[in-house]
């Protein structure tokens, strides 16, 4: 029995000493031609592609399973090229193998030297799905990973896991995206140890490097929760996420992250170039974020694009299409002149340029869209300010629409709807505003550079515009407005001081004294309305009220050529003398022109119509009378000649119109023919016209004293 023990024992020893002499000399005695052939037959097989080991290829088996291949390639898949799918410079992989005796895998070293893997996607197909899905492999409906309870069921620890020098390409409609010089270092003691995978890599010219940290592989793939950590950090983008993957079969998460993007280098990295300007600078967040399949949700956010701060809450819903992001936000200040086309004024010299035809780039409209509810203490457009604005602003396939509610403006209160619409081949704009009880002088200084305006009134517009350029949206420019002003004062004119001078200003021919910088003209109301049609402002109602003057005024503005057109026409209706005494002025007339370019304005008097009016009050003056008031007041001479030679026809005379014939009762008594000097004038034949204007020129001519002061002579 004893000798039977002894010699089973030497048998099994024989044994084991052969089979390690086998595991020993078997990389020797296989060549290494026959174990390439054998590797890339099943290798092809199991993957449907077929796989090259062109290098030398090496195998041993004790003390480890020890394996390296180089220049290892797969092919690519039919119809995609005659480039590998992926290729590499050379493999090296080694494996403890005693510890597979208790179901423990133990790598040492995994090794990918210069991989180089190319991805490709035409439509519904793709080069990288294989025949068959790795043994193992949980995967979704859609394709996608699963975390999922018993997903390594085994226990394993890595050592020398790195990829050294590698690269990736993507081509998908017709680009490709490029990462080069990729690095990767993995530290995992053990499937359910904290594990660290750190590196850098260069994509599209961008050196990113990287930090991820997981508190399990196993908690990572099964599902579990599982403490997560990212520290991002290249010259486009700075993030820090420290929280957790929760329970779950995606990869939802949770945590606090700070993030900052500078933003034209990231448009640019992504496909997509921001417009020329002083915004967009920089993005910076810093938020308690929630990820969910196809959702991040930032609570508790302080948020900064470029110098705008806000805080406030976001949802940003990203997967197909475009990303849509919903926010609450409370703005302390806007200012929005970074992001708005340049304007037509030099910075400098504050002298109008004309408009621009370069096109204003929209672009960023479309990459997103938004539906933003913020509060905002104060909002800055050009130079307008408003404060406390309930904004409600909607972006949606490339159109903005922009309510701003109830907000307060230079002492007054407003709202306004603006819109910005890219759907179309050419871009179109609207504006919807009502302005009201605001301070004239510091409104229309910011809005318009225009100082010659105070009092207190309202303003509405309705406008719209299409085109590219600035150039191109003032020649569209259409609408209506109005506005409406009261107790305030136009600044460099006094208007009564022109009307007092202007008898003195017919005879030297020059501009009568009251226009200058210390000069006003008091209005207690002042108001019309604006017709806009292709860039042409035109108002035809102007009406202001003083007590001294009525001031009526019409003529047209063209916003596309920033040229204007316009006529005032100050009326005096109080009593108004000359410079001098002589004549009472009130009815008089003077017309003054405004016209040229924004940047070279001229004024001009109508002397010829004022001397007319001069002779015009003259006249009244000296025949006094019904028919002299009718003078002053505006009714031509040949009109008040014609009904004075009509009474004298009908027998009525000053002395007559109040007295009876003797002998004639009430009753009796036909009444006079009552003229009023406002009813329509009794048109006259020209010859009898003719007659009547000898006869009038005769009788002022017994009226008038030795020596006169003569009209010009087209007056």
């Amino acid at each position: 029995m004893e000798i039977g023990m002894r010699r089973l024992l030497v048998i099994i020893l024989v044994l084991v000493g052969v089979l390690v002499a086998v595991a020993l000399l078997a990389p020797v005695l296989i060549p290494s031609d026959f174990l390439r052939d054998r590797l890339s037959a099943q290798s092809s097989e199991r993957l449907g592609r077929e796989v090259r080991l062109d290098g030398e290829v090496g195998l041993s088996i004790l003390p480890r399973v020890q394996a390296r291949a180089g220049q290892v390639s797969v092919a690519n898949a039919e119809g995609f090229g005659e480039q590998p799918l992926a290729e590499m410079a050379e493999m090296r992989f080694t494996l403890a193998l005693w510890p597979l005796l208790t179901r423990q895998i133990v790598i040492e070293e995994f090794v990918l030297v210069e991989p180089v893997i190319r991805l490709e996607q035409r439509g519904a197909r793709n080069n990288w799905t294989f025949r068959e899905t790795a043994a193992g492999a949980p995967a979704a409906p859609d394709g996608g990973f699963v975390r999922r309870p018993g997903a390594l069921p085994f226990e394993a620890s890595f050592g020398d896991v790195r990829i050294v020098d590698g690269a990736l390409s993507y081509t998908a409609d017709g680009e490709t995206r490029e990462v080069r010089d990729l690095d990767l270092q993995a530290d995992l003691p053990s499937l359910d140890a904290p594990a660290r995978l750190r590196g850098g890599f260069t994509a599209d010219g961008e050196a990113i490097d990287f930090t991820l940290e997981a508190g399990s592989v196993r908690g990572l793939f099964e599902g579990a929760r599982t403490p997560v950590a990212l520290d991002l950090d290249s010259d486009m983008a700075e993030i820090a996420f420290d929280g957790a993957l929760l329970e779950s079969e995606r990869f939802d998460y949770d945590g606090r992250a700070d993030v900052s993007l500078a933003l034209r280098r990231l448009a640019r990295f992504l496909g997509s170039e921001l417009p020329d300007g002083d915004g967009f600078r920089r993005f910076d967040a810093d938020a308690e974020i929630a990820g969910r399949q196809g959702r991040i949700t930032l609570s508790d956010a302080e948020i900064a694009l470029d110098d705008i701060a806000a805080a406030g809450d976001l949802v940003i819903n990203h997967g197909e299409g475009r990303p849509a992001v919903n926010a609450q936000l409370d703005i302390p200040a806007l200012d929005l002149n970074p992001y708005l086309p340049a304007g037509g004024e030099d910075a400098n010299s504050g002298a109008m340029e004309p408009w621009s035809d370069e096109p204003v780039d929209l672009g960023p409209l479309s990459l997103v869209d938004a539906a933003v509810d913020a509060a905002v203490g104060r909002l800055r457009v050009r130079d307008i300010e408003v404060t406390d604005v309930t904004l409600r602003a909607v972006l949606a396939n490339g159109r903005l629409q922009a309510d701003l509610e109830d907000f307060l403006l230079y002492g007054g209160r407003g709202s306004a709807v603006a819109v910005a619409n890219t759907r179309s081949a050419t871009p179109s704009f609207s504006l919807d505003a009502e302005l009201d009880a605001l301070d004239a002088l510091p409104f229309l200084r910011a809005a318009a550079n225009f100082e010659r305006l105070e009092g207190l009134g309202s303003i509405n517009l309705d406008l719209a515009a299409s085109g590219a350029s600035p150039a191109a949206i003032m020649d569209s420019i259409s609408g209506q407005g109005g506005f409406s002003f009261e107790d305030g004062a136009i600044k460099g004119a006094n208007l009564a001081q022109v009307v007092r001078t202007i008898q003195t200003a017919v005879e030297t021919g020059e501009l009568p004294s009251g226009f200058g910088e210390r000069q006003q003209t008091d209005f207690t109301a002042l108001a019309g309305t604006i017709a806009i049609e292709n860039g042409l402002a035109r108002n035809t109602d102007l009406l202001m009220l003083s007590p001294l003057l009525r001031v009526r005024g019409d003529g047209e503005v063209s916003l596309a050529e920033q040229r204007i057109d316009y006529r005032i026409n100050p009326r005096a209706v109080g009593s108004l003398t000359g410079q001098g005494g002589d004549v009472d002025l009130q009815g008089l007339e003077v017309p003054i022109r405004i016209r040229g370019g924004f940047n070279d304005v001229s004024i001009g008097v109508d002397f010829e119509a004022v001397a007319r009016d001069l002779v015009r009050a003259r006249a009244g003056e000296l025949i006094g009378g019904e028919a002299g008031q009718a003078l002053g007041e505006g009714r031509s001479i040949e009109d008040v000649a014609a009904e004075a030679l009509l009474d004298r026809l009908m027998g009525r005379d000053e002395d007559d119109a109040s007295s009876e014939t003797p002998g004639e009762t009430e009753a009796d008594t036909e009444p006079a023919a009552e003229t009023d000097s406002e009813d329509p004038a009794i048109e006259v034949p020209g010859p009898a016209r003719s007659i009547l204007e000898g006869l009038l020129s005769g009788a002022l001519g017994e009226e008038q004293p030795e020596e006169t002061e003569e009209p010009p002579s087209d007056g």
